[in-house]
Formats: C-alpha cells, structure tokens, sequence
C-alpha cells in the first residue's frame, strides 16, 4: 500500500494507529509531537483515510470514494483548522472551525475528524475553549493536535489526549529512500542524512533543494572567511543568504555539521567519517586552531542560536554572540 509505505521508521505510531483502527478502539484526541518535517501530517492525513475508508480495515483502500476525496482533501468529515495569523491560534479560530462544527453530526463518514497542525500555537485562551470539547466530545469526533513541540500545550490538554512521539529515523533507513526512491547522487545523500538528524521531511528538502551545492559553498565562505571578516560582516552575510532562498535555520545546520566535523576529525584524525570530506584541508587547519572544548563550546552555541531565534529572539544579537563565539573558540 504505497501511501503507508512513505511513511518512513514511525512503526510504533504507525501500528498504534492501526490496531486502534482494526480494534476499533479510537480515542477522541491525539497529539502527534515531533519536530517539523518528521511525517506528522502524513500519518495524520493517513489515519484520517483509514478512519473514514468504506473497507473499513487497518489502513485506507485507497479506492473507495471516501479515500479519494480525503486524497484530494475535499472530504466533508475531515476538516483541517486553518488560522488567519502566522504566528498563533487564536480562539476564534478553534470556536470557528472545531467547537461549533463539531456540534453538527458528520455527513457522510462515521467520524468527523479535525486536524489542527502547529497546535503549540493555540493560545491558553484557544486552548482553554477547546478543553471542554476534549473533555466532552461527541461520539463521532477525533481531534489531531499535531505539535511541532508539545510544551506550548496546557498540561490539561496534554493529560486528556494520547500523545504520540515522531522519534528521530534512523540514518540509513533515509539514506535508502533518497538513494532509492528519489536518485539522489551519494555524496548528496550523505550530506543530507548528516543534516537532517533523522528528520525525513528536512533530508528530502535539502536533498532536492535545486541550489543545493550553492548553498554549501556560500555557507562555507562564511566559516572559511570568517577570521578575515569583523563580526557584523558576518551577521550581514548570514541574513542576506537567508533571505533570499532558505531558511536561517538551514545554515545553522550546514554550520553544525561542519563543525561535528571539525571535532570529529580532531578526535580521529580519519578522513572516512567525515560528512564533508571534500573540505578536508579547511576542516584539518580548523581543528588545529580550535581546543575540544572550544568546538563543544561553538556547537553549543549553535544549538542555542536556533532556539533563540525560534522564540522570536533579535537576529542580529543572536548571530552576533554566535560569530564572537566561533570566533573566540
């Protein structure tokens, strides 16, 4: 069955899933937590076919006419919450689309089914209006929170759900796919893997990305050029590149992986494990000039440069103490 064949090293979600569908033993609310990317919206739009499918088996038939307009996405009885503002979900959204509607029984499946991706972005009051239908749902209703991390979420919203956690694939399952199904040269693969850190949906992003190799070249003038460059040089690079094609966060782990490397290489002093081999020489002269500690130290720093800018920390501070630290390390 193709479709549940996508859905990469998640077996123990996806045979959560199916035996409630075979054991017809559903529960109201679901979370699917997992960072963004890791196949939260594939299973969640798979669970949905199968709980709506005519077969009425473990996984959706596919061909049935309830399969193919939840394909499509134009099934009555799936709704997908949609919000107005980017950056949170307000309650009249929730009121909207999930506590009214849920009051008018499905029209043609046996369930309704709402699906509410980034759910960590309800707001407490959004989240509060919702706890009463979780609390008392209708027979027919499931509610999917999926979150791309579950603390944004009210303890009393995540005590009355099942919560099902995206772990991280392993390296060599996504290797296979993006050699096998998608064609990816090898080196390519290898560098997504590294990047992506078991996450499919960033390894196929980056494997495919068209501008791949320009992307790796301008993240590495900057790590090559950096002790040529004053600080803030750096910072204007960095946000030039991440505006015009990919994401800030894309070139943190393009930095990540280089300097895994740079530690890695110091440790072994071997060529063979290191992602980014063809760098040898840059990543051999890095690792002289830095201490282990120092590339603890830098690593660290990167980690906590993402998390900075992911709660809406000032960019330019946040690159800033990030190239002082690289270039102090």
């Amino acid at each position: 069955m193709q479709e549940v064949e996508k859905v990469l090293g998640h077996e123990e979600v996806l045979r959560h899933l199916q035996n409630a569908a075979a054991q017809n033993q559903i529960s109201h609310s679901y979370i699917f937590a997992g960072e963004k990317g890791s196949g939260k919206k594939l299973l969640a739009k798979l669970f949905a076919m199968t709980l709506q499918c005519e077969e009425h088996g473990k996984e959706p038939c596919m061909h049935c006419s309830a399969c193919k307009k939840a394909m499509n996405r134009n099934h009555p009885d799936i709704i997908y919450v949609e919000h107005m503002k980017p950056s949170s979900i307000g309650i009249e959204d929730i009121r909207e689309q999930l506590i009214a509607d849920v009051q008018i029984k499905p029209y043609t499946g046996p369930y309704k089914i709402y699906i509410v991706d980034e759910a960590e972005k309800m707001t407490v009051q959004a989240q509060n209006a919702l706890l009463k239908t979780i609390e008392e749902p209708p027979a027919y209703a499931v509610i999917l929170l999926l979150a791309n991390n579950n603390t944004g979420l009210l303890p009393t919203i995540k005590s009355r759900c099942v919560t099902l956690n995206f772990k991280p694939v392993r390296d060599d399952v996504i290797r296979k796919y993006l050699m096998e199904d998608l064609h990816v040269p090898d080196y390519q693969a290898e560098v997504s893997v590294a990047f992506a850190q078991g996450n499919v949906g960033k390894a196929k992003q980056i494997a495919t990305a068209e501008d791949f190799t320009e992307m790796m070249e301008a993240a590495f003038r900057i790590l090559k050029q950096g002790s040529n460059m004053e600080v803030y040089e750096m910072v204007d690079a960095v946000k030039n590149l991440s505006e015009e094609k990919h994401t800030i966060y894309e070139y943190l782990d393009l930095f990540l992986v280089w300097f895994r490397d740079v530690l890695l290489f110091k440790a072994t002093k071997e060529i063979d494990h290191l992602v980014f081999r063809q760098e040898y020489n840059y990543i051999r002269e890095r690792a002289k000039r830095s201490s282990y500690e120092g590339l603890e130290t830098i690593i660290r720093a990167i980690e906590t440069a993402k998390a900075r800018l992911q709660a809406n920390v000032n960019f330019d501070l946040t690159m800033e103490l990030l190239f002082l630290t690289i270039r102090e390390n």
